[in-house]
């Protein structure tokens, strides 16, 4: 049976929505009922889909505002059918920090959120210095030092484990 399905992300730099298009392409290559919105442009009944997905990064230690703000909104059904969350962030590019229960910004983000989705995941993001505005290049660099990540301003890492984020497809799929 084909399922629909419903991805909704926010993303700050574009890596989230990458992963969204992964998961995707393994959904369809499933023969499975898909559709992307970003945050900002999902006006569906959630009643519609059998599963939704939701997806956010991170700036600054919080997942995106609209994305907790459409949890607590839609709680109730969303409790109704399956769904899955996943969290794209940088300090999940340390192997001990790089699932649902070691990851310090998911477990905060359920502490402070009464939502409980079906399955979660956490995905290591990209690091583009030279993608920031200046700002939020000198925070990140503080924060990468302060981690005792990379800190030069022309570094370009990305740091997403595409294999994990295709496996995250296939629980979906089954979900």
């Amino acid at each position: 049976m084909k399922s629909k399905i419903g991805i909704i992300y926010a993303t700050v730099d574009g890596q989230t929505l990458k992963i969204c298009n992964t998961l995707i392409a393994v959904l369809k290559e499933n023969k499975q009922n898909v559709t992307l919105f970003s945050i900002d442009d999902f006006k569906e009944d959630i009643a519609s889909f059998e599963k939704i997905i939701l997806g956010s990064s991170i700036r600054y230690g919080l997942h995106h505002k609209k994305i907790i703000e459409f949890i607590n909104t839609n709680k109730p059904q969303l409790d109704t059918i399956k769904t899955a969350f996943f969290s794209v962030n940088l300090v999940a590019r340390k192997p001990e920090k790089n699932k649902p229960d070691t990851n310090p910004y998911v477990i905060k983000f359920f502490k402070k959120i009464d939502w409980k989705p079906t399955i979660v995941e956490v995905f290591a993001g990209k690091l583009d210095y030279k993608k920031y505005p200046f700002f939020d290049r000198i925070m990140i660099q503080f924060i990468m030092w302060m981690t005792k990540g990379p800190t030069d301003k022309n570094v370009e890492i990305e740091y997403t484990n595409w294999e994990k984020v295709k496996e995250f497809g296939e629980k979906l799929i089954k979900l």
